[in-house]
């Protein structure tokens, strides 16, 4: 019996030290009862989901921008860059641009300036950057009639850069590619590289189109034809992987980075995507998520954040906390953290009194 009372003297002593997986809830929140706390403690509740919901959005912009699925004109347009062939007909005697022998003049290679316009011989430059290629002819054409009035115009268009898109990573075959006409979109510049390399977590769609950049999720862009952007000449298409993450620890059926499977998760749909709380161990009172905000997103009139960190506390034993960790959004970089429950260090200590008691029968008997 004296050994009995001599360890539990000592577990007396240092209850705190006993091994578990995750600290308690006390444990974590203890600093808020001092002086000068150095993080917030945010206690979320349906009530006050609506005022979170309005604080900063940390780890990304918050959402994806993405191109409008407008259609274009049926013909490619010409644009700086295209290189023109140009066919004059002119079956008139004395002609100014075609000879006797022959009744036509081939006027080739003639490359669009960066002001949009091409050298056309008696005309000068004329602007044709923006017309169709039909158009182009008939205002050539037109040009002609004060001298040329029988002239007839052939014109072809070879697209030049900016009548080309580059598909620059995340499918099977990379390169630039011709834009056929102005209403080919992205779904079928996609197949047109050999679809989207396997093996992508989570693939994000990303258009670089005149320095800004517009992104998607590839399972949003299959699944709604309204999505099916149409592309420009000089558009770049970069498809990689989705990088944002969310870490998980403690009383949890994982502990790891969990990347994003869509583009919003909410408290909820976290901890079932990291396999729940662990039933033996975990708080269902204390599980917690913590959020770093930068120092120019902080706010001290009650509509931001006051500390650069946050702990957000959820109580999942009430329908009320239940109902608040489904409406609430995890961010990137936010740590979901399930705490011990205050149970599992007594039960590990009645199983440490059981053995000693075991222990001690049988050095009794001897």
């Amino acid at each position: 019996m004296r050994l009995i009372a001599a360890v539990l003297a000592c577990l007396s002593m240092a209850a705190c030290t006993l091994p578990r997986g995750a600290a308690l809830t006390g444990e974590i929140l203890r600093e808020q009862e001092s002086e000068s706390p150095t993080f917030q403690i945010v206690p979320v509740t349906r009530a006050s989901l609506p005022v979170i919901a309005r604080w900063p959005v940390t780890g990304w912009s918050g959402g994806y921008r993405w191109l409008e699925a407008t259609q274009g004109p049926d013909s490619p347009l010409v644009r700086p860059g295209d290189t023109i062939d140009l066919v004059i007909w002119d079956s008139q005697e004395n002609s100014l641009l075609t000879s006797q022998a022959e009744n036509r003049v081939a006027l080739s290679g003639l490359s669009v300036s960066s002001q949009g316009h091409i050298f056309v011989p008696y005309l000068d430059e004329i602007g044709i950057a923006g017309l169709t290629p039909d158009q182009a002819r008939r205002k050539i054409q037109d040009a002609l009639m004060p001298i040329v009035p029988s002239a007839q115009v052939q014109l072809a268009v070879t697209g030049g850069r900016q009548n080309a898109v580059d598909l620059v990573a995340g499918v099977a075959r990379p390169g630039s590619y011709p834009l056929p006409d102005r209403n080919h979109a992205i779904l079928s510049m996609i197949a047109t590289g050999g679809g989207i390399s396997q093996g992508l977590r989570n693939p994000l769609v990303r258009v670089i189109r005149e320095g800004r950049s517009y992104e998607i999720r590839a399972e949003q862009l299959f699944s709604d034809t309204r999505r099916n952007a149409v592309l420009r000449g000089g558009d770049k298409i970069v498809i990689e992987e989705d990088s944002r993450y969310f870490t998980s620890l403690g009383a949890t059926g994982t502990e790891r980075l969990i990347h994003f499977e869509k583009e919003e998760i909410t408290a909820l749909e976290a901890l079932s995507i990291i396999g729940g709380l662990t039933d033996s161990r975990a708080n269902p009172k204390g599980v917690i998520i913590l959020r770093d905000f930068k120092p120019s997103q902080l706010r001290q009139d009650g509509h931001g954040p006051s500390q650069a960190q946050v702990i957000y506390t959820f109580d999942l034993t009430s329908a009320d906390g239940l109902f608040a960790a489904r409406g609430f959004r995890v961010n990137p970089q936010d740590t979901v953290l399930a705490t011990e429950s205050p149970v599992t260090s007594a039960q590990t200590v009645v199983g440490l009194l059981g053995s000693l008691v075991g222990l001690a029968g049988r050095v009794g008997s001897f």
